[in-house]
């Protein structure tokens, strides 16, 4: 293609733009609206609002165990809550981390198979904080957990690689292991919660996913790994 004439973005997969889209629109909804511009007097309690309405609880998770009842009130939670956030910033690192971790394994996975890594991990991470942590209240917003699925998806597909030339694998795991140290600092200098767990099974949850969603499956990694 003539330089003149290529995009001056590598285009995205649809689907991360699919993704991100409505993250997007939320957040700027929200923020706008707590500034005032939108929504009058009522738009400034609209974060609080759509975090009460799509925030997982895991305290309702563990009613819902108990009775054995599963309304869709309570379902949806595992999903949405990556779609809202806490504050602008909080949303601006999800989506940057979702664009370019998103185009990376978009390019190699169907548009479906990201869709189970993102919204899998964010659903089993939460179900992960809530049996580790049987006494912890605080509720779960944000897409952390989906977008470290799509972390560990990329890290499957650089584990894969790294193995099928004879090199060392485990060094697909340094990116993982650098966002780990750097939420330790700052949870060390600026106190922090739980909800690391949730990042971090989110990560584990993405990269096993892979082994089933990515192209040809696990018998592909197989046959690709007894190449060597």
């Amino acid at each position: 293609m003539n330089s003149h004439t290529a995009p001056p973005l590598n285009p995205l997969p649809w689907v991360v733009w699919a993704i991100a889209l409505p993250i997007i629109a939320l957040e700027i909804v929200v923020a706008l609206a707590g500034r005032g511009l939108v929504g009058g007097a009522e738009g400034v309690g609209w974060r609080l609002q759509a975090m009460e309405r799509f925030a997982f609880s895991p305290e309702l998770m563990r009613y819902m165990m108990e009775i054995g009842s599963y309304p869709l009130d309570g379902i949806h939670r595992l999903f949405t809550y990556s779609l809202v956030h806490g504050t602008t910033m909080h949303a601006v690192f999800v989506v940057v981390i979702l664009l370019a971790l998103g185009k990376m394994v978009g390019e190699v996975f169907r548009w479906w198979a990201v869709l189970v890594v993102f919204f899998g991990s964010a659903a089993m991470a939460a179900v992960i904080y809530t049996l580790i942590l049987p006494e912890v209240r605080q509720p779960l917003i944000g897409g952390y957990p989906a977008v470290y699925g799509l972390i560990g998806g990329f890290t499957f597909l650089l584990w894969v690689n790294l193995a099928a030339v004879g090199a060392n694998k485990y060094r697909a795991f340094s990116l993982i292991g650098f966002l780990l140290a750097v939420q330790l600092v700052f949870g060390l200098l600026f106190g922090g919660g739980w909800e690391w767990v949730a990042d971090v099974a989110g990560f584990v949850t993405g990269f096993l996913l892979s082994f089933v969603v990515s192209p040809g499956g696990a018998r592909r990694v197989l046959d690709k790994l007894r190449q060597r």
